[in-house]
């Protein structure tokens, strides 16, 4: 087997990054639990990386995986920083609904 036979289409790729990066999208959009405005911004995150390594490897570049490891540690700074915020924010208004946090802003 050569690597050309192992490696994922293009265009099938790309398109499983855009499905991913929409269902992150829509969960974004859709969900006012800010646990779940996290993971689903991860998921956009993943959907980008994704598209990343899909192309790299589709023109032989080793750019899409150092873009991904960027998209790695991005990631992990997000979550990290977002959980201490929805941590803390939990324990001033005892709710995760971004909604209610709003309401209370005034």
């Amino acid at each position: 087997m050569n690597a050309e036979s192992l490696s994922i289409p293009l265009a099938q790729g790309m398109l499983l990054a855009g499905v991913l990066f929409a269902f992150g999208l829509i969960g974004l959009l859709v969900r006012r639990n800010l646990i779940f405005m996290l993971m689903s911004v991860e998921i956009m995150l993943n959907a980008a990386g994704l598209a990343f390594i899909v192309a790299g490897a589709h023109w032989g570049q080793a750019d899409g995986q150092v873009m991904f490891l960027f998209i790695l540690t991005l990631a992990a700074a997000e979550v990290s920083v977002g959980l201490a915020l929805v941590l803390q924010l939990y324990r001033q208004f005892q709710t995760l609904d971004a909604d209610a946090m709003s309401r209370l802003w005034g």
